[in-house]
């Protein structure tokens, strides 16, 4: 689910390139405008908030945080995108956005891998269990379990990435 709404963001900036780069969408009347900023004002303290909880070790709670301003942050995408053909990002957005994309793919990359390494130890787990290796198992699985953990919350952090870039795109709504 994180990887969705990780690719999501990338989409969300080949958009931006698209509507900036060819001028397709057309521009948005002042409703509309009043619309995606009230979405906007709902998403960005969302992300904020999925941070803090996410750095508080409340791994739970971000997620569904990180889900909730992911669903808006695709509204904001769906019905605002014509209001991102006069929006040209700054050179420090585009640096933002970039660094922000580095650091996701990392904690995504990081989290395939430590999510690979959990599976095994299950399966390793599993297998001594049925051969009556009773006392190493549970260390094991214990194992497993906290790198299951681990690689969520990496996940977790990949999302708030591309979710951070989505806010640096619609920040002008803020205003």
């Amino acid at each position: 689910m994180m990887i969705f709404g990780y690719v999501q963001g990338s989409l969300v900036l080949g958009l931006l390139i698209i509507f900036t780069a060819t001028g397709w969408a057309q521009t948005a009347p002042d409703g509309a405008l009043s619309s995606c900023a009230t979405l906007y004002r709902r998403a960005a303290p969302l992300l904020e908030m999925a941070q803090q909880k996410l750095d508080a070790r409340q791994l739970a709670e971000a997620k569904s945080l990180v889900t909730e301003a992911n669903s808006l942050f695709s509204l904001l995408q769906k019905e605002c995108a014509s209001l991102l053909t006069d929006r040209a990002l700054t050179f420090k957005e585009e640096q933002q956005i970039a660094i922000n994309q580095k650091l996701g793919d990392e904690a995504q990359s990081q989290g395939d891998l430590i999510m690979v390494s959990a599976a095994a130890k299950e399966k390793q787990a599993r297998e001594m269990e049925s051969k009556g290796q009773q006392e190493a198992a549970p260390a094991l699985s214990f194992q497993a379990k906290k790198e299951y953990e681990q690689a969520q919350n990496l996940f977790t952090k990949a999302g708030i990435y591309a979710l951070k870039n989505q806010q640096i795109i619609f920040q002008f709504l803020a205003r």
